[in-house]
């Protein structure tokens, strides 16, 4: 009786552990969907601009359209996740988005006049990038509180590498996805593109069911024992150490640490966005190849990118169960993360494709096992309430980063420039950024925030 009461009660255990990732997998799903979305204008590019041609500087401002928005709101989708809750926050930005991505494919110029020079569809699709980057801005802010919520120190970057690895999954089925779509639609008379949009919105919509029936905080959780409700809340408690209160984004900068973690983001991840951004334009044009060609092949990196998550958060975590304190833990990872990414710089000397493809797959192995490390950086620094206004920041920070580097890129392509100038820049700003961090914080730790009461 004894035995069997005991193996009842482990199951049970197993399954209540067992939730908490469950819970990661819901929020690595919605960056799943979040970067499938952001993924299928790059991809449909050459078919639009069939239809409607533009310029590199044209292309680049799609880009920034996203970026400035995304930016922008991933700082005030922080802000918004801290006082709406995770629960409420998330579900009401991915209705957004899903409504925003799904928007591009009614991009037409319905017989009106040029603006500024460009096709009205091409201004819509500009305003249809804006809207998605406004949605998809709180997208991380919410995952960064998830993690913040549900895991204990240990186990977070763990975590995070598994939400983050969302990112690869969607972009690595955007290709894939448009694929099929071009080449098995045009129902109703209308182009392929177009359905690549609407069935990315679709699939949006379909998750917000899934995360309103699926997700409550581990405070309100009916699948968890009041045992595994401490362990969870009981990693939490170091950081809401001290009075109550509200702790202001002019209390956080006045940290250099936190000056540090922003600034990082603004340099590497504008290496990132130019990658994911550039890639499928750089294959077509350094190769000669067809879109189905450069889909076959264009899912590679992505892959590798969800290989690097969860190696570095996987690594990080496993520092840490051996006995190596957070902040060598977190450098260990974030130093070898940031050793793979310039040998990018090779890829415009080689007239191979599979070896131009395998160095952007080293460079976003590296890109986002880095990633992954430096948006558990808020959950080891600040409490909890805090958390989604810091991850709001860093990723402000690399939104400008990447509209900067790819309005720079574009004014170079334009003007007859290889992508040399590019990948020679983007190969050297992790090792530049892991300096920073080395030198800005020499020790990663919680911060002595003042606490605004009332």
């Amino acid at each position: 009786m004894t035995s069997t009461s005991s193996t009842v009660a482990a199951t049970a255990d197993k399954a209540r552990t067992s939730l908490r990732w469950r819970i990661a997998l819901l929020a690595s799903a919605a960056i799943v969907l979040s970067y499938l979305d952001r993924q299928t204008l790059p991809w449909t590019l050459s078919r639009i601009h069939a239809q409607y041609p533009f310029s590199d500087q044209v292309k680049a401002s799609f880009d920034s359209a996203f970026l400035v928005a995304y930016g922008l709101m991933y700082l005030g989708g922080g802000w918004l996740m801290d006082r709406l809750g995770t629960r409420r926050g998330f579900l009401l930005i991915m209705i957004f988005w899903s409504l925003a991505v799904a928007s591009q494919g009614l991009a037409r110029n319905y017989g009106l006049p040029p603006v500024a020079g460009l096709a009205f569809a091409l201004v819509m699709l500009m305003a249809s990038q804006f809207l998605l980057g406004v949605g998809e801005g709180g997208g991380f802010p919410a995952a960064t509180r998830v993690v913040a919520e549900w895991f204990p120190v240990n186990e977070r970057s763990t975590a995070m590498g598994i939400i983050n690895g969302g990112t690869a999954v969607g972009a690595i089925a955007a290709p894939w996805l448009i694929f099929v779509v071009i080449n098995h639609t045009g129902w109703f008379g209308i182009a392929p593109w177009r359905w690549v949009f609407f069935v990315s919105g679709v699939l949006g919509l379909l998750w917000t069911l899934w995360w309103a029936l699926d997700y409550r905080p581990p405070e309100q959780h009916p699948g968890l024992s009041e045992a595994e409700r401490g362990k969870i809340l009981s990693g939490q408690r170091e950081l809401e150490q001290g009075p109550a209160g509200a702790i202001s984004m002019a209390e956080l900068l006045s940290h250099r640490e936190v000056w540090a973690v922003v600034g990082a983001k603004f340099m590497t991840d504008a290496a990132w966005y130019f990658y994911i951004f550039w890639l499928p334009k750089f294959l077509l044009e350094s190769f000669h190849i067809q879109l189905n060609a450069a889909t076959r092949v264009g899912w590679i990196p992505y892959a590798a990118s969800g290989v690097g998550c969860l190696v570095g958060g996987g690594l990080s975590s496993r520092l840490l169960k051996r006995g190596m304190s957070v902040n060598a833990s977190r450098k260990w990872a974030l130093g070898a993360s940031a050793a793979l990414m310039p040998w990018v710089m090779l890829a415009t000397g080689l007239h191979s494709l599979g070896w131009a493809v395998f160095l952007f797959s080293l460079a976003f192995f590296g890109q986002q096992s880095w990633s992954t490390l430096v948006m558990i950086l808020p959950t080891d620094m600040i409490p909890k309430r805090a958390v989604g206004t810091f991850a709001g920041m860093v990723g402000c920070a690399g939104a400008i980063g990447g509209a900067l580097l790819g309005q720079l890129v574009a004014w170079l392509r334009d003007r007859g420039h290889s992508y040399t100038p590019a990948l020679v820049i983007s190969g050297s700003l992790h090792v530049a950024a892991f300096l920073l961090l080395c030198l800005a914080v020499p020790k990663i730790r919680p911060l002595a925030l003042r606490i605004r009461k009332g």
